[in-house]
């Protein structure tokens, strides 16, 4: 799994995050395909398996690390799978005719390199080739995949060329599907911005010339712009406009099943129309909370039927982050630099006082920092830096939560190198003048009567300790900020979980349109993907490894099937 707190990983993430930022918006690649890249007004599968129930896939948040990925690629892969819902009856599911990726293809950012080590391989190694006739694979990008421009992307998906199995057709990074029995899914990109472009807003205009007044469409997403729109503390959006816009004056309000990524867990809400919105985000990326954001309740009567996991044990899952340290062990590295700085921005003697002269030293520190103005500048910055980092979500709280936590930390660096000071002066003895009658000297008043050689071993020893006691308490108090923020405040539930990086609860969908234009919605999900690993020998055709971990759990329904009310043709 990508350990996003890895002080490398921090650095890589947040410059492909300010690159994108920048330039993303003013070289939308999406105008450039509208002119050079033409493309059907739809595909069409209108009229494949007649009589026959007609199957496709969808997978969203894929490529990350290799044991959930690979996991779910071989469900997928399989020709048939028998699952059991949470009642105990048994259904069989067949391999879609095709795959839908919901974006967010591959992590943290996408490379050619990227897609190829963390989603081509994975794909290929569970299925490399198929029986014609053979799937085909479209794909709408999500954030991550746009890091790059979209040239990574468009090289993978738009370019006619095989992937495990199944033959890429789309040429633009939105697309069409028209299916049997009046169903259609369109796929949209919603690039950085949250935004649909006007050449792509035409496209789906003349798309709908095509449909017929009783058809129904399945609209994919990158982002659940309805679980953002629930909390008064985000304005609303351009994705949530764009969705409005889609809804209302081009498809006349045909779209009966809105799905999404993004967020790495499963959640359906439904209306009091028999219509849903379904997020599944569980194709490989470290999970997300289903607590935070809280959307029991949607604003246009849509209601939270079913979390994946359920939210007791989203809740559970968060308070992991008490041992932060020993799911990101590196994180330390940044608290514990962060703490020496403090410590010789500030520094004074304070190694020869005990608790009992907390005034002294308090005294001490104070006229350090009234005297030196580094100092004064390295606190407003980590004060002004936690400050910004704080989320959103908490509203008018939000700088109250982000002083508070800057004080935790500047409070642990004193008390961390006050200590580290002590222990190497009074304790080890470094270096302590003893005057007659036992009298410490006062701090800074003499140079050591041992000599310069013991003065350097003295700091040297007490910036060790500072380090390493920022290396431990620093995340702890991450650790405690983010568990109380997404268990308390439901703020940082994405900060709260790229920190654990858990590789379980992983889901797809698989949806079966039957003969009478009935849409089932298979939600599939893995509570603990395997580990451990054998190889099958079976060739190109099948999974090249199937798992070998007693501890995994076999796939499951989420829930019983969900039936998506059909339109009326007077509707």
């Amino acid at each position: 799994m990508v350990r996003w707190l890895h002080p490398s990983m921090l650095i890589r993430t947040g410059m492909d995050a300010l690159v994108a930022a920048v330039f993303g918006a003013r070289a939308d690649h999406r105008l450039v395909e509208a002119v050079v890249r033409p493309q059907p007004p739809y595909f069409d599968y209108s009229e494949e398996s007649p009589g026959e129930d007609f199957w496709l896939d969808y997978v969203a948040d894929t490529g990350d690390g290799w044991n959930p990925t690979y996991a779910v690629a071989r469900l997928l892969a399989l020709p048939s799978l028998e699952v059991k819902d949470p009642t105990g009856q048994a259904h069989a599911i067949e391999r879609g005719r095709i795959l839908v990726f919901g974006g967010d293809q591959v992590y943290p950012g996408a490379s050619r390199d990227t897609y190829e080590e963390r989603l081509v391989q994975p794909y290929e190694e569970a299925l490399g080739r198929t029986q014609e006739p053979s799937p085909d694979l479209f794909a709408i990008p999500g954030n991550h995949d746009w890091y790059d421009g979209l040239s990574a992307f468009m090289r993978l998906f738009c370019a006619n060329r095989w992937l495990a199995g199944r033959r890429t057709r789309q040429s633009r990074s939105y697309f069409a599907l028209k299916l049997p029995q009046g169903w259609w899914l369109v796929g949209t990109d919603v690039q950085l911005d949250s935004d649909i472009d006007v050449p792509q807003v035409e496209y789906f205009r003349q798309v709908a010339t095509h449909m017929k007044p009783e058809d129904r469409i399945i609209l994919c997403n990158a982002e659940p712009a309805w679980v953002m729109a629930t909390t008064a503390k985000r304005r609303r959006g351009y994705l949530e406009n764009n969705l409005d816009y889609l809804q209302e004056k081009v498809f006349g309000r045909r779209i009966s099943l809105f799905l999404a990524g993004d967020l790495h867990h499963y959640r359906r809400h439904e209306d009091p129309e028999g219509k849903h919105k379904i997020i599944a985000g569980g194709g490989g990326a470290f999970l997300h909370p289903t607590h935070a954001p809280a959307a029991r309740r949607l604003r246009d009567r849509y209601t939270l039927k079913k979390s994946f996991p359920d939210e007791k044990t989203s809740r559970k899952l968060a308070r992991q982050n008490l041992m932060l340290i020993r799911h990101s062990p590196l994180f330390g590295l940044m608290t514990g630099a962060l703490y020496l700085l403090l410590a010789l921005v500030t520094y004074t003697e304070i190694g020869s006082y005990g608790l009992t002269q907390f005034p002294q030293v308090l005294s001490a520190v104070a006229s350090s920092v009234v005297t030196r103005p580094w100092s004064l500048v390295l606190g407003l910055a980590t004060i002004g830096g936690l400050m910004g980092f704080a989320d959103k979500d908490f509203g008018r709280w939000r700088w109250l939560a982000g002083g508070l936590h800057s004080l935790a930390h500047i409070t642990a660096a004193f008390l961390v190198a006050w200590g580290g000071m002590y222990f190497t002066a009074s304790v080890l003895g470094i270096c302590q003048e003893i005057l007659p009658g036992n009298t410490i000297l006062v701090p800074g008043a003499t140079l050591c009567a041992a000599g310069w050689k013991h003065v350097w071993a003295k700091f040297f020893l007490g910036a060790f300790f500072t380090f390493l006691g920022g290396f431990l308490v620093g995340p702890f108090i991450m650790g405690l900020y983010l568990m109380v923020s997404v268990n308390g405040f439901k703020a940082h539930s994405n900060e709260a979980f790229i920190s654990l990086a858990i590789d379980d609860f992983k889901n797809f969908l698989r949806l079966r349109i039957d003969k009478d234009g009935q849409l089932t919605v298979f939600p599939v999900g893995l509570r603990r993907v395997p580990r451990q690993w054998k190889e099958t020998h079976a060739g190109p055709y099948a999974p090249a490894y199937e798992p070998d971990d007693p501890r995994a759990t076999p796939p499951e329904l989420i829930e019983p099937p969900i039936r998506v009310t059909p339109r009326s043709p007077r509707s």
